[in-house]
């Protein structure tokens, strides 16, 4: 009960900050209307709604919110995403259904073998576990830049973050689950807003998205998606 509570909080405190109002960068306002608050009802969403009930004992978000990342998936057509602890693996086949040409590599420190069954049925992911860390920075010695970074539930999120930014590029887009999970994370996603390596930044409450174009200037972005 006190999620909803806050949740509305939250909503009412944003409520300035939709369908971007205020905004005046193009390329800005068409994410904000055309990919963050798109409402048509893709191909690939009813098959992967029923795909949900298998995994849904896992860390997972709001439907909502995987189908945001199918959009954006969609819009910035990828061809690597990395992904930084897998919950259910459902947001991870959200993306891959989205881009059939990105090849996707997810890691979790634990093997799920309901998580092994919903990914396998892609040949373009690579489900790997054991110590994301270290693998990450095997990954990261392969010096290949990835188009979308999805660092969700690991408690390792700074480490990854730190290993994977300088693999990033003008067009790449780093997703943070859950920047508000807790206080000490709260603190580092205001961090990573301000920080003079990132670029354009979207709060988005459940997740946040770093961009890296410094050709633009530095902007934060609040906007009501709950």
């Amino acid at each position: 009960m006190g999620g909803i509570f806050l949740r509305s909080w939250n909503w009412c405190k944003r409520i300035r900050h939709r369908r971007g109002y205020g905004v005046h960068s193009p390329s800005d306002f068409f994410l904000i209307t055309f990919v963050i608050y798109e409402q048509m009802p893709f191909y690939a969403y009813a098959p992967l709604h029923h795909l949900r009930r298998v995994v849904n004992h896992l860390p997972h978000y709001r439907e909502k919110v995987d189908k945001l990342l199918f959009r954006l998936t969609n819009y910035l057509q990828p061809a690597l995403i990395i992904e930084a602890g897998t919950g259910s693996g459902i947001s991870t086949r959200y993306m891959a259904e989205a881009c059939s040409k990105a090849e996707v590599r997810s890691f979790s420190e634990n093997k799920e073998d309901a998580v092994e069954r919903i990914l396998s049925a892609k040949p373009s992911i690579v489900y790997d576990f054991g110590n994301i860390t270290e693998k990450i920075r095997l990954l990261a010695k392969e010096d290949r830049m990835p188009d979308i970074v999805h660092i969700a539930y690991t408690p390792r999120y700074k480490e990854i973050f730190e290993l994977l930014l300088p693999l990033a590029g003008k067009k790449t887009c780093f997703i943070i689950g859950q920047p508000y999970e807790n206080e000490e994370k709260k603190r580092w996603w205001k961090e990573v807003i301000s920080d003079k390596r990132t670029g354009v930044t979207f709060d988005l409450y459940d997740v946040g998205l770093v961009f890296f174009d410094k050709e633009r200037t530095k902007e934060h972005r609040i906007i009501n998606f709950l």
